[in-house]
């Protein structure tokens, strides 16, 4: 327990809240200074939840040079899907601090994403699973799964937003 005396729930959820401000209000590269550089970005498809990337088909299974390219191509005019972008307000709740290894926090918390684009309003809703480090007394993100509960993308189409 002494190690999570180091990771205070309240400025997690502070990290959270301000990586979500980050993504609304499409500051994308400061979004992605939020990541270590061995860090990956899984978000598994919706008939796998569990699914392991190394051996099941995800939607998303990016490391830092992935993720990378995929803020590039969101930020220009190549990902059609986001021309002109969505609008988006993330809402994160219900997060807990569920253990501390190596002095990284791994942590839980529930989403709901509302994308607005033309006439369409799509809720994405979830759960995220975080594995936070610290570097230069900063927070970072090393891991970062966002599990979709929905059953199918049917009404959505696609994940062409970040979760």
């Amino acid at each position: 327990m002494s190690n999570q005396t180091q990771w205070q729930r309240a400025e997690v959820e502070d990290f959270l809240y301000a990586e979500m401000a980050y993504l609304d209000e499409w500051k994308l590269d400061d979004w992605f200074k939020l990541f270590t550089e061995d860090c990956t970005y899984v978000v598994p498809t919706t008939d796998r939840p569990d699914g392991d990337p190394a051996r099941d088909m995800v939607f998303i299974d990016d490391n830092h040079l992935r993720l990378e390219g995929r803020v590039r191509k969101l930020k220009s005019q190549m990902a059609h899907r986001e021309v002109p972008r969505s609008r988006t307000r993330h809402v994160v709740t219900n997060v807990r601090i569920v253990d501390v290894t190596d002095g990284d926090a791994v942590v839980e918390a529930c989403f709901v994403i509302y994308r607005f684009k033309g006439a369409n309003k799509e809720p994405y809703v979830g759960q995220y699973r975080y594995r936070l480090t610290r570097q230069d007394g900063n927070i970072m993100i090393r891991h970062r799964r966002a599990t979709l509960d929905l059953e199918t993308l049917r009404d959505q189409g696609a994940v062409s937003i970040i979760l």
